[in-house]
């Protein structure tokens, strides 16, 4: 291994030369302190920056063992140490300007949500730390002196600065660590307290801006469970704690336009992952599994069973294996709601305004008019309450116009001006009384839940056509196939779509064999990651540092909507 002064002397020869030469400095340098490990050195100053990586031994770090012993701290600990990284190139690095992204200095973004990471790595022994840097460059001439200023006085100053532990807000990591194990802690609590999800008292729900995830922090009403849902927590480190618990079952949310529905049903959809403290929504826990169900127009479909909603269609089209390019509002919202059972989940999140009217309701008038025979779409209100019974499926639904639903609900949270009232029994007798009432399916069951087998054959592609490539938050290109992940509404970061490129690439070439399901599959490589870690599916060697972990059902989703899969008779 060579040293830092052995760099400073590879930078000064190079000064100069075309941008190439700069690839001699690939390979581990030892600072002391640490190791900078230059892992891949980028084409020319436009390209994407070059991959680096510090390695320094826990001895050196000194974090204390007890904050670092459990995944769920190590969890807490690495975006702790991202976000500190980050603030620390921001305090230290000026820019060394010049060509295209010369002098850039940058690690993993991280938003509001604390997600499994690559960007810094944390194991018995050492820790790493995953960034990128812009060498820096004069049109395409190497500027060795300003390359040097960065690796010898600029990185050395954030290392000190954002990875020692002497160094960092150190009452500040402990409280994200505390954090996280009492979020964890609430949501190991739900299923044996009969609950689906919880929202704790004082709780700020309203964000920022429609472009922002940041927590309102004028004006906004702070949550307030009503009586008869408050429970209690007596968590490890924050203490005792109230709020709103949901119980298994048909909840609907209801109330005026602007009330506050949608922002309560929000803050359900995120409430999956873990928060930082400061975002309003740290205890705000749902069930991991929840699946955000909308219509999505022109979304492909693949022999996916839609039967329990989609019957006898008029060109006697199957319905057990739907196919379609093109699918319509109603379709694709049985096609999402059949994937997500599929993939397991076991509540749904629905919200009215994003749904297509057809699959959600027919009144009593439209039932008159439009016989059954003549009728496909069993609608969703007819199959919800068969849902839970037979699945165990609860659904969280926002209702604004449909009160056909008062029927079939276990409760009813009214939001009226943003505080939340319960409703049941109110609702009960407006469903009770006569002259409201709609007709009832004939059939009582839900129907069957399907496990799609992918044909390999769909994944295996050379050349041009077998590269995948995520292109920002909502789109992955696989070959000339665009993967539209823009209805994925709890998809929350942009590097758990690079992710679930990686994924993808790995399943197509490592896991699907014409036999293993998709739930399958993904249960396969969610256990792979367990085990051997996120860098294990990667196909980058030593630096994966932009990877974060998304949970199964966005996986399933992207397969889904992979317009060239193609699914075993």
């Amino acid at each position: 291994m060579k040293n830092y002064g052995e760099l400073q002397k590879l930078l000064f020869s190079i000064d100069g030369r075309g941008y190439s030469a700069y690839k001699e400095i690939k390979g581990e340098y030892d600072f002391g302190k640490y190791i900078l490990s230059i892992d891949h050195v980028q084409a020319d100053p436009f390209a994407p920056p070059s991959k680096c990586r510090i390695i320094i031994s826990r001895k050196e770090a000194n974090f204390p063992d007890e904050l670092l012993d459990t995944k769920d701290k190590i969890i807490a600990s690495s975006d702790f140490l991202t976000r500190a990284f980050s603030d620390s190139i921001y305090r230290f690095n000026k820019g060394e300007r010049g060509t295209g992204k010369s002098g850039l200095l940058t690690i993993d973004r991280c938003g509001q949500e604390m997600l499994e990471r690559t960007s810094v790595l944390i194991n018995k022994n050492h820790i790493e730390v995953r960034f990128k840097i812009g060498l820096p460059a004069n049109g395409r001439r190497v500027l060795g002196k300003a390359a040097n200023h960065i690796f010898s006085d600029i990185l050395p100053q954030i290392v000190e600065d954002g990875v020692l532990y002497k160094n960092i807000d150190q009452k500040t990591m402990k409280k994200q660590v505390d954090l996280i194990l009492d979020q964890e802690y609430i949501r190991r609590q739900l299923d044996k307290k009969g609950l689906i999800a919880f929202i704790a008292n004082g709780s700020v729900l309203p964000r920022e801006s429609g472009i922002s995830d940041r927590p309102l922090l004028k004006g906004a009403i702070p949550f307030k469970s009503p009586d008869s849902f408050e429970i209690e927590f007596l968590l490890p480190n924050h203490g005792l704690i109230k709020g709103m618990g949901i119980p298994r079952g048909i909840t609907l949310i209801v109330g005026g336009g602007y009330h506050g529905k949608s922002t309560l049903l929000k803050a359900l959809e995120m409430g999956v992952y873990n928060h930082i403290s400061g975002d309003g929504r740290e205890f705000v826990i749902t069930r991991k599994d929840a699946v955000k169900i909308r219509a999505e127009d022109g979304r492909s479909v693949e022999k996916v069973n839609i039967s329990p909603f989609i019957n006898n269609l008029p060109n006697n089209k199957d319905t057990v294996k739907f196919s379609t390019d093109n699918a319509s509002g109603s379709t694709s919202q049985a096609t999402n709601v059949m994937e997500a059972l599929e993939a397991g989940t076991k509540l749904l999140l629905i919200d009215e305004d994003t749904s297509a009217t057809n699959f959600m309701i027919r009144d009593g008038r439209m039932q008159k008019l439009v016989s059954k025979d003549k009728e496909p779409i069993t609608p969703f209100i007819d199959k919800v309450r068969p849902l839970y019974k037979e699945y165990e499926v609860s659904t969280i639904l926002i209702v604004g116009g449909s009160g056909d639903y008062f029927d079939v609900a276990d409760q009813v949270i009214m939001m009226d001006e943003y505080v939340p009232k319960d409703v049941t029994v109110t609702a009960k007798n407006i469903a009770n009384t006569v002259g409201y009432e709609r007709e009832k399916a004939e059939e009582n069951n839900f129907g069957s839940i399907t496990s799609r087998v992918p044909l390999k054959s769909a994944f295996i592609k050379s050349g041009k056509e077998g590269r995948i490539k995520p292109k920002g938050h909502y789109t992955i290109l696989y070959g000339r196939s665009a993967i539209d992940l823009s209805s994925l509404e709890q998809l929350t970061d942009e590097s758990q779509t690079n992710c679930i490129a990686a994924m993808i690439d790995f399943l197509g070439k490592r896991v699907f064999d014409d036999n293993i399901s998709i739930s399958e599959a993904a249960d396969k490589l969610f256990k792979q990651i367990e085990n051997s870690g996120l860098d294990s599916i990667s196909p980058y060697t030593g630096h994966p540092g932009n990877l974060a972990l998304p949970r199964k059902h966005e996986l399933c989703g992207a397969i889904n909507r992979y317009r060239e899969l193609r699914i075993k008779a």
